[in-house]
This record gives structure tokens, C-alpha cells and sequence, in this order.
């Protein structure tokens, strides 16, 4: 009797069933987020474009297209992406690299890349991404060595230098806070010491970072402003002002929906 042929499957999660809960919560966030961009933007769309539903609409095609997006992924094994993490580091090195290089220049910094007039994107959003699958892939290949200063802590650190020295480049200090974040996270999570962090963050982390602010002086101004918020109210401290007079108008849960 002839043996059956195993069946090939793209993914082992194919076939799995969908988790409804993480689904709904995800379409109840969205639905919130779609509904406070109607409210918040409405005025503003309707004076631009004579259209109220102007950034609605646009929000609302990104929104099906990312549940489209989600929806396929998810049926991908995650442990695919295992085999293309050092891919993953020089995708985003080389996006990086290609944002200085070919980057449009706005207000003294280049972050993004346009591929036409109207269609662009911001590369530091894409590396967040590829940095999860880097470190992810790179920390269980190296899972036994996690626990020590030099080969756990201080190797993986240096993987994150290069992508961060030239995100500051750009410059972009909030995506280089950002992805240190996710990668300290993802790797005290996977068995690095968190007082390796806290020690190595308190003597050259804290420090370098208040450098890098007073380095720039837009940058002191901002955390001065946000301090003082009232010594440059039509200015750096538009916004900041703008949400006090929206707490104190609505409170935590705001005034509700409106007419516009």
C-alpha cells in the first residue's frame, strides 16, 4: 500500500482558529481611534477640502487595509521570521543609512522617504518593527549566555548602536527612545539582568541623554517648555496649553461627541 504523501502547509497556523477576543478588542480600539479622528478633525478637513469626512476617509482606507494586513499575517508561524533576523538588521541599517543619503529635509530633520509627491514613509517606523525581529532571533540563538555583563548585556547593546547613531543623525530622538525601550524590554524579558540596565543606564544612559538635549537647542526648549508651557503660548507651548484647557474643559473622559 503506497504511503500518502505529507501534505505541505505555508504555515502551521493556517488552519488555527481565530482569537476572537484579541480580534474584538483590537476592532473596538480602532473604532474609538476612527471616532475621535472624525470629531477632532472635521472642522479642519471642512475648511482645507470643503469635505468634512476628508482625514476620516483616509483613516478609514488605512484601517481595513491594516485589518486586511493583520489578518493574513497572523496565519504566518511565527518562528519564520526567526530565519531572516539578520536580515532584519541590515533592512534597517540600510533604510536608515537611505534616509540621509535620498531623506527630504523638513524643518531641519530628513525622517522620511518619498516615493512620489503624495505617497511617502518614515523608515524609523519600519525599523521598530525589524528591530523586534532582530532581537527576538539574535537573543535565542544566544539564550545562554543572557545572563552575563559582557556576552549578554553589552554584545547585544552594541547591535542597537549603529541603528541608534544614525537615527540621532537624522535627527530623530524619539524613535532612538523608543526602540531602546522595546529592545531593553525584549531582552530583560529573555534573561538579561535588569540591574545590568539599571546600573549601565544610571552611570552613561541618564547622562548621555541629558547631553543630547542640552546638545540641541530645540530640544532643551521643548523640555523647558513643557515645564513652563505659558512663556511661549503661541509657539513651542501651542499644544501643551491646548491639552490643559481640553482636561479642564472635559476631564478625563472629555465632553463627548459634537456637532460639528
Amino acid at each position: 500500500m503506497a504511503k500518502k504523501k505529507k501534505e505541505r502547509s505555508f504555515s502551521s497556523f493556517v488552519n488555527n482558529p481565530i482569537d476572537f477576543t484579541l480580534l474584538i478588542t483590537i476592532l473596538l480600539l480602532l473604532s474609538i481611534g476612527l471616532i475621535m479622528v472624525l470629531s477632532a478633525s472635521s472642522p479642519s478637513a471642512l475648511a482645507e477640502s470643503g469635505n468634512s469626512y476628508a482625514f476620516f476617509s483616509k483613516q478609514l482606507i488605512f484601517a481595513i487595509l491594516g485589518i486586511v494586513a493583520m489578518l493574513c499575517i497572523s496565519k504566518i508561524d511565527y518562528r519564520f521570521y526567526q530565519k531572516f533576523y539578520k536580515h532584519a538588521w541590515w533592512i534597517a541599517l540600510i533604510l536608515l543609512a537611505l534616509v540621509l543619503v535620498a531623506g527630504r529635509t523638513i524643518n531641519g530633520a530628513k525622517r522620511w522617504l518619498y516615493i512620489t509627491e503624495t505617497l511617502s514613509f518614515q523608515p524609523s517606523e519600519a525599523v521598530k518593527l525589524l528591530m523586534i525581529i532582530f532581537y527576538a532571533g539574535v537573543l535565542v540563538k544566544n539564550r545562554d549566555e543572557l545572563g552575563t555583563y559582557g556576552k549578554g548585556f553589552l554584545k547585544h547593546m552594541c547591535f542597537l548602536a549603529p541603528i541608534i547613531g544614525l537615527l540621532l543623525l537624522e535627527p530623530h530622538f524619539s524613535a532612538s527612545i523608543v526602540i531602546i525601550g522595546i529592545c531593553a524590554i525584549i531582552m530583560i524579558m529573555a534573561g538579561c539582568k535588569f540591574w545590568h540596565f539599571a546600573a549601565t543606564g544610571g552611570i552613561v544612559g541618564i547622562p548621555a541623554m541629558i547631553a543630547l538635549i542640552i546638545a540641541e537647542p530645540y530640544r532643551l526648549q521643548r523640555v523647558t517648555t513643557f515645564f513652563d508651557p505659558w512663556k511661549d503660548a503661541t509657539g513651542e507651548g501651542w499644544q501643551v496649553i491646548q491639552s490643559l484647557y481640553a482636561i479642564g474643559s472635559g476631564g478625563l473622559f472629555g465632553v463627548g461627541l459634537r456637532r460639528k
